[in-house]
């Protein structure tokens, strides 16, 4: 199944599971009820999600005047990257981290922002933060930022539904066990619906990000090395917002593992497995070296 009907497939799945618990809560009042305060809460995030993603991630936006000759080389490289893929320059911001990870956020490609943390710039190579940041970008065109969004919201919806269940819902309807399974069973779904989205789209942006940089061994070396990156150096912020894993390039709570139903990510073999057969297909040749040593205390561009 494509990608994106697969998404909506998995959005219509969502929704209707947001309906039935709305049902079994309330019946047809606690429904519309539940709905409109779901409402409220996808318009607020809508319009506020970038704000919102990076405020928890501790994101700071490179300034036009910055001083970093990294950092400036590396939003002059973003900003390239953008323009080639025929997107409007989103805004760019750096979070101070070891661990080496990225994402993009924003409701559509006017309103985008992308990050990288400083550890992505001080382990990957210039081609292979190239490939990272084409790969946000690409979420960025396919407009996932809004998607995760949207699914984010309405699986908190489903949550506070199936707590409400246990308090106020309707004993004709199931009784107090059925309740319970409501609160359990519930957001567990929900959750597994919003991961299987997630990994979805993964893929795509894989493969949009190794065309808009022109080489998939830039990405697919990249997703390794932050692989073994993000195992070994914590992300504290992330750690202490776990819902928002699913937005960076690789699952950024340490030592989780990727492609199984409670799992925010494919594994990182899979996505290398795309990439190098889609460079097959681009007819491009794999490098010499795929992980040059080029690294220093400076950076791998100092």
């Amino acid at each position: 199944m494509p990608g994106t009907m697969k998404t909506f497939v998995l959005l219509a799945a969502m929704t209707a599971l947001f309906m039935a618990v709305g049902y079994l809560v309330g019946g047809v009042v606690g429904m519309a009820i539940a709905f409109a305060i779901a409402l409220m809460l996808n318009v607020y995030s809508w319009w506020n999600a970038d704000k919102i993603v990076l405020r928890m991630q501790g994101a700071r936006e490179i300034s036009p005047d910055e001083r970093s000759p990294i950092f400036r080389t590396f939003a002059n490289d973003t900003r390239a990257l953008a323009a080639h893929a025929g997107l409007p320059t989103p805004r760019i911001y750096i979070i101070d981290t070891p661990q080496p990870n990225a994402f993009a956020t924003g409701r559509n490609p006017k309103n985008a922002a992308v990050c990288a943390t400083t550890g992505l710039l001080n382990t990957l190579t210039r081609e292979e933060v190239s490939g990272v940041m084409a790969h946000e970008l690409a979420h960025v065109a396919h407009r996932d930022t809004l998607t995760m969004t949207v699914t984010a919201t309405l699986a908190g919806a489903i949550g506070m539904l199936a707590n409400f269940a246990i308090f106020f819902g309707d004993r004709s309807r199931g009784g107090i066990f059925a309740s319970i399974a409501i609160m359990i069973f519930a957001p567990m779904a929900a959750g597994l619906v919003q991961m299987a989205i997630s990994r979805s789209r993964e893929y795509e942006a894989d493969k949009r990000g190794a065309e808009i940089c022109g080489n998939p061994y830039w990405l697919a070396s990249a997703l390794e090395k932050i692989d073994r990156g993000a195992r070994s150096n914590l992300n504290q912020r992330a750690e202490a917002n776990p819902a928002m894993a699913h937005v960076y390039i690789m699952n950024p709570l340490a030592g989780r593992k990727g492609d199984n139903l409670f799992s925010t990510h494919p594994s990182t073999a899979n996505r290398v497995e795309a990439l190098h057969k889609l460079a097959m297909d681009m007819n491009v040749a794999p490098p010499e070296r795929l992980y040059p040593e080029t690294v220093t205390a400076r950076g791998p561009w100092g």
